[in-house]
């Protein structure tokens, strides 16, 4: 597979265009890939299940600050192990340098100007919630006190969404698991569409503890969330995985996993919620959510055109004729 910079020459060998009559067979084959990626999920949240400090109960829930924190530890240890056998298996297997190890797994080069190209590029998908957030809601005034980041560190579930979710998320689902579908040969339309199939498949487990906590629930509805989570994670996934070749930055699909988990869903019909006082009574202004759905707009063409030139990065694990 053409691979840019250090990786040259690791990668070239394994090539699947390789121009040789005879290319050497890849390090490992991709059945083994992809069962290394179903393990490392099962790695990632089995554990949970394990132990009463992390098992949900009905009366225990997954955002109790206990559980949130024991997560974490439980996490962070499946993540070193993880990124332990993909660090052998291209160390070991692969016969990589300690720098092409490194490239692979996106810790070296970090990537800072990569990571601020591909935050810039998913910022066009939500430019109509950045208005809706800074402009209707006043949320500047909170980033002029500094809140967002403050409560970043101080209330557990938003440093669970907002940066050890993420984190861990992408060390265990990109960092380590990408490298390893590379040496395997896979084509990149596997590797960027069926590759975080097994990354929503992660999150179903939430269908059991919405189900513990949600009693009042019908199963179908809470079925139909858990197929609805399935779909767009799945679909983040696939973004993630292509920013992930493209730029070869772990901090890079780390910043866009926490600013997507930030922002959320975008709103897609409806007003806006902004209210103003008139005449003692309160009215939506359809001024704002013109501009809303404007911007929305006009921030998903900017991304689409933009895709392939602010993803691009000379570090990245592919070059762009692979694509």
């Amino acid at each position: 597979m053409p691979a840019l910079g250090d990786l040259g020459d690791l990668l070239h060998k394994f090539n699947p265009w390789h121009k040789d009559e005879h290319p050497p067979p890849p390090p490992i084959s991709p059945s083994t890939a992809y069962s290394l990626l179903a393990l490392y999920a099962l790695i990632y949240f089995i554990p949970f299940y394990l132990s009463p400090l992390t098992r949900p109960s009905p009366t225990l829930s997954r955002d109790s600050p206990s559980v949130i924190r024991a997560r974490i530890r439980s996490v962070s240890l499946s993540c070193l192990l993880c990124a332990g056998a993909t660090w052998l298996v291209l160390t070991r297997t692969a016969h990589a340098t300690p720098s092409q190890a490194l490239h692979l797994l996106g810790l070296y080069p970090v990537g800072l100007s990569a990571t601020l190209r591909c935050s810039t590029l998913t910022a066009l998908l939500f430019l109509g919630p950045l208005y809706s957030y800074f402009i209707i809601e006043r949320g500047y005034r909170d980033w002029l006190r500094l809140a967002p980041i403050k409560e970043a560190f101080t209330e557990w579930i938003t440093y669970r969404n907002i940066l050890a979710g993420p984190i861990t998320e992408e060390i265990l689902f990109r960092s380590t698991s990408i490298p390893l579908m590379l040496l395997a040969q896979c084509p990149l339309p596997k590797i960027i569409f069926l590759s975080p199939i097994i990354f929503g498949l992660a999150h179903i487990h939430h269908f059991y503890e919405f189900r513990l906590t949600h009693p009042q629930v019908p199963a179908s509805a809470a079925l139909l969330r858990s197929v609805f989570q399935l779909g767009y994670t799945t679909l983040f996934g696939a973004y993630a995985t292509f920013l992930f070749l493209r730029s070869g930055s772990l901090l890079a699909v780390c910043a866009v996993h926490a600013f997507c988990n930030c922002m959320g869903l975008p709103q897609i019909w409806g007003r806006l919620g902004f209210e103003e006082e008139e005449l003692g009574g309160k009215k939506r202004n359809i001024g704002w959510t013109v501009a809303y759905y404007i911007l929305l707009v006009a921030g998903a063409w900017g991304w689409w055109r933009g895709l392939w030139v602010l993803s691009e990065c000379s570090n990245g694990l592919v070059s762009s004729e692979a694509f």
